[in-house]
């Protein structure tokens, strides 16, 4: 737009150059046809250069200016502007019988600054001109709505909470509730992975297509599947996030990367892998746990086990007491990104 502003302004430039050029201009200075033509091409440069910044650029700014408006302001500014126009209009009137060039200049003088003055007035006391108006009866407030009830809230889901299977469970448990939504990216994707090649990964993508047949079978709650709104985008966790963004702001996965990428763009993360960590058990240090001992650990002489909900148990001292079912007393729990570890020492009787 501003290349095509600066071309018009060349031109114009070049033909008000050529409008003010007279005959006599150049006619006795040598060189005249260079001079003509360095006089045209100078006026064609300054049309070039200023016609933007009369036109497409203040308009630009005043548009901006109207878009920080609210809409009680605009119309404040548009009524106080045409009051102002009015009574410099009935000003104007005695006011251009003054002899010339007064009749003509100061009617026009007091309208411009009656309109602007109005306008600025009514926009700074517009509240004060609403409530005078509603108390004199020209206007009524819309009696309130009443509060709408809250809907369902619309969760997005990744592939991996589907692929995992404990999101059917969630639901059975009646944890999770309101609308699924799949994209059509995640069905997809699920489908490739249950074309793979690969043995493991074929049998975790037809799961996550059983686990989707199972929930969409489930009264308690609705799958609904929606077509990829975000085709520009590749990465199928951005479509998420952006789906999500566009909806209640909710999604659910056990994807760590998709957790903290959704966190930092305002988006709510139900993140199936936090749920199932925080219903374990608290367990504070000296209590007894019975454990097996399974293998051994990273430290030296350590050994581990598990807990039947998947906790790991660092035994110190442990790495003789492989296959072996022992009582051990908690030392220290410690939390980390991948779940909670609890180190712990043999009972000693």
């Amino acid at each position: 737009m501003i290349r095509i502003i600066r071309l018009l302004g060349a031109g114009l430039g070049a033909i008000v150059g050529l409008a003010l050029l007279t005959p006599e201009l150049f006619a006795d200075r040598p060189y005249g046809g260079a001079l003509v033509a360095a006089w045209v091409v100078a006026w064609a440069v300054t049309g070039f250069a200023v016609l933007p910044y009369i036109t497409v650029v203040p308009a630009a700014w005043l548009v901006r200016e109207v878009q920080r408006l609210s809409s009680a302001e605009f119309v404040a500014a548009i009524g106080g502007l045409l009051i102002g126009l009015v009574m410099g209009l009935l000003l104007g009137v005695p006011l251009s019988a003054l002899p010339e060039p007064f009749g003509m200049w100061i009617p026009l003088g007091v309208s411009i600054i009656l309109g602007l003055g109005m306008m600025g007035l009514t926009v700074a006391k517009r509240a004060d001109l609403v409530a005078t108006a509603e108390v004199i009866g020209l206007i009524r407030r819309p009696a309130p709505a009443a509060e709408p009830t809250r809907a369902e809230p619309r969760i997005v889901v990744d592939t991996s909470a589907i692929i995992d299977g404990r999101v059917a469970d969630i639901v059975d448990a009646g944890f999770l509730y309101g609308r699924l939504v799949v994209s059509r990216a995640v069905l997809d994707e699920l489908q490739r992975i249950a074309d793979n090649s690969d043995t493991l990964r074929r049998n975790r993508g037809r799961r996550g297509l059983e686990i989707l047949s199972r929930l969409q079978k489930d009264d308690r709650t609705t799958i609904d599947i929606v077509e990829d709104a975000h085709p520009a985008i590749a990465e199928v966790d951005q479509k998420l996030v952006a789906l999500a963004s566009s909806l209640d702001r909710l999604i659910l996965t056990n994807d760590f990367n998709l957790n903290r990428v959704a966190e930092l763009q305002g988006v709510r993360v139900l993140n199936v892998n936090g749920l199932a960590n925080a219903v374990k058990p608290a367990l504070l240090p000296g209590e007894v746990l019975h454990v097996r001992v399974i293998q051994e650990g990273k430290e030296a002489g350590q050994g581990v086990g598990f807990l039947d909900d998947g906790t790991m148990i660092v035994v110190e001292g442990g790495a003789r007491l492989i296959d072996r079912d022992v009582d051990v007393v908690v030392t220290r729990v410690l939390q980390t990104v991948a779940g909670r570890m609890i180190f712990s020492q043999p009972r000693v009787d």
